[in-house]
């Protein structure tokens, strides 16, 4: 049987029952991007690929609870987000994360590629490298808005902070971004 073909809500139908195949095939449709949620929430590889597996097994064991299929998902990304956002809070209470560990990589095709784009790239990697500089309640706050796309209203949720807490903090954090970058750029 070829699962590739298919559309999710029959895959998600298919690993309802357990199977392994239809299991592998939602894994390999969605670990990348929820890789990389993981990664810009915990700044690190090996967690970041940890808590993602992790959370693809609670996405299994808990079908059950799914009551809308084509929300697949969405509702595997905020089990991600929770679960990242989790183990972070409880590993930055012992322990100091050095916010160098982690540099986005990206393929030096040199050759292949036009200027516009390694400036873009440049330019991205810089942003991604001052997010990383933020403190953890700015940068999670922005990394929520700016690059998953949740609402203040569901940041407020996901954080536990109030809504109006939650648009303060977006805003400060964007200023604080903006300052960081352009002090960045004038060295």
């Amino acid at each position: 049987m070829k699962s590739t073909n298919q559309n999710t809500e029959q895959l998600i139908e298919l690993c309802k029952s357990g199977n392994q195949s239809a299991q592998l095939e939602i894994y390999n449709r969605y670990y990348k991007a929820m890789y990389n949620t993981c990664l810009r929430i915990v700044k690190n590889n090996f967690e970041a690929e940890d808590i993602m597996q992790d959370s693809f097994l609670v996405a299994f064991t808990k079908l059950d609870t799914l009551k809308d299929l084509k929300i697949f998902g969405a509702w595997l990304k905020r089990i991600v987000i929770n679960n990242s956002i989790y183990h972070y809070k409880k590993n930055s209470k012992y322990q100091e994360v050095a916010l160098d560990d982690m540099l986005y990589k990206v393929e030096d095709n040199s050759n292949s590629i036009n200027n516009d784009y390694e400036f873009t790239n440049l330019k991205a990697k810089q942003v991604l490298k001052t997010l990383k500089t933020l403190k953890d309640n700015y940068r999670i706050a922005l990394t929520l808005n700016l690059i998953e796309g949740y609402d203040y209203e569901e940041i407020s949720e996901i954080m536990n902070i109030s809504n109006s807490n939650c648009r303060t903090t977006i805003s400060r954090a964007k200023e604080n971004l903006r300052k960081k970058f352009e002090t960045t750029l004038e060295c």
